[in-house]
């Protein structure tokens, strides 16, 4: 299966909303270089996929690229019926995922503002196996685990 990088975004600290840049390199062990949320550990990248904020807005969501605190906005793959060890290929890089959906502790400010959030049930976590440099309109193709 493939989809495409519709979008990538960035956060410079944490508790801030991500925005949208042209490109990006993903760093191995690491994650997307200069994003906040990126280091050593499980949940190196997220990820969302596009349809389901199309869903979201077609419902009165307004949200932007980034608003959901993802890093990678993928279009044509239902990102969250993936198992976790699936990888990902996008260009030079690797990905695997993690981790399916999160906890919500506190209400982000679209749940405050929507009355819903999809990300803790939509969105998926990788590490990073190898890195590269990415932008939208690339392909992400899934590979076995």
């Amino acid at each position: 299966m493939e989809g495409k990088i519709v979008a990538i975004c960035l956060s410079e600290a944490k508790g801030t909303p991500k925005k949208p840049t042209p490109q990006a390199r993903l760093v191995e062990g690491h994650g997307l270089d200069s994003d906040a949320h990126a280091g050593p550990w499980h949940r190196q990248v997220s990820l969302l996929s596009f349809q389901k904020v199309r869903e979201f807005n077609a419902k009165g969501g307004e949200v932007k690229h980034g608003d959901f605190g993802e890093n990678l906005l993928v279009d044509g793959l239902d990102l969250r019926t993936l198992p976790v060890g699936t990888r990902l290929a996008i260009g030079p890089a690797l990905l695997e995922v993690t981790q399916i959906g999160k906890e919500c502790h506190s209400h982000c400010q679209i749940f405050h503002r929507v009355g819903d959030c999809i990300m803790p049930r939509e969105g998926i976590f990788a590490r990073v196996l190898t890195g590269g440099e990415v932008k939208p309109g690339d392909l992400v193709r899934t590979l076995s685990q």
